[in-house]
């Protein structure tokens, strides 16, 4: 959702600009910046850009170069003397000899001016139109960043797929060490005290289904699978979707996790949380 464009035209002999920022939120904030000509105007302006840019911290800045109208443009002439008399006493007093008081003053708010009128709906068809190509340039920005994003879900996503496969291979030993343990533990408990074999069969069988990870496997792949086929589907907005499944990938992780009972499973355990975490910090910037 980060963004940067801009535009500009000239309307009889005023140079206007416009400047879109977006920056990442999870809900659509925006803010105006125009001159007072176009003050009736801030509503319809609003609405453009939220229904064009849909999501974010957004900020419109419209500018204005040069008047129009002479017979428009004053000095204040109160305002100048105030200033001029107070930048004299302290050049004075500090015994300033460099620079140009009349210069500064002109660069001060409110000295020079225009007494503007609303504008007249011929200038702010004008206006809408470099909006308009304004926000084509950040939509622009947003693809280009978004392309990269993509990309690099598209690696997390293929790591915890990787990862996931690389557990397998440990899968049987697992179960085999599980089994050895508990029957050495059951035949220190039997010479102490008698057992009975068939509830004790039940008891292996139980624990073997507690620990199995298919089911958490399966699902994990499934969710990996959709969060690809999510990504790629053409959408106006995905950033939430996409952060729901991730929360289910995130789940079945713990899940094999806390099941795995074996330190070279939770390595690659440990693996999948670093990218998922990488996934989900990344999320933050998709609208």
């Amino acid at each position: 959702m980060t963004g940067f464009g801009q535009a500009k035209t000239e309307i009889n002999g005023k140079s206007v600009r416009v400047e879109i920022k977006s920056l990442n939120a999870r809900s659509s904030e925006i803010r105006c910046k125009m001159p007072s000509a176009y003050r009736d105007r801030e509503m319809d302006l609003r609405k453009k850009v939220l229904d064009t840019l849909q999501r974010g911290k957004i900020e419109v800045s419209i500018s204005i170069d040069g008047f129009a109208d002479e017979d428009s443009a004053f000095i204040n002439a109160d305002a100048f003397k105030k200033y001029y008399k107070e930048l004299q006493a302290l050049r004075t007093e500090l015994g300033i000899t460099d620079g140009d008081i009349l210069q500064s003053i002109l660069r001060i708010p409110n000295v020079i001016g225009q007494n503007e009128e609303l504008a007249t709906d011929e200038e702010w068809t004008i206006v809408e139109r470099v909006v308009d190509e304004a926000m084509v340039s950040i939509n622009k920005f947003r693809e280009d960043e978004g392309q990269v994003l993509c990309d690099d879900l598209k690696e997390r996503i293929r790591a915890i797929q990787e990862h996931l496969g690389s557990i397998e291979p440990f899968e049987s030993d697992r179960i085999t060490k599980v089994r050895e343990r508990l029957r050495k533990n059951m035949e220190d408990f039997a010479q102490k005290q008698q057992v009975d074999q068939n509830r004790y069969e039940q008891e292996i069988l139980y624990y073997m289904e507690k620990f199995d990870l298919n089911e958490e496997k399966v699902r994990l792949a499934q969710h990996c699978t959709y969060f690809l086929e999510s990504l790629i589907n053409v959408e106006d907005q995905k950033g939430r979707k996409l952060s729901f499944i991730a929360q289910e990938i995130g789940r079945e992780i713990n899940t094999i996790g806390a099941k795995a009972q074996d330190s070279d499973i939770q390595q690659f355990v440990v693996l999948m949380k670093d990218e998922l975490e990488r996934l989900k910090e990344q999320l933050a910037n998709i609208l």
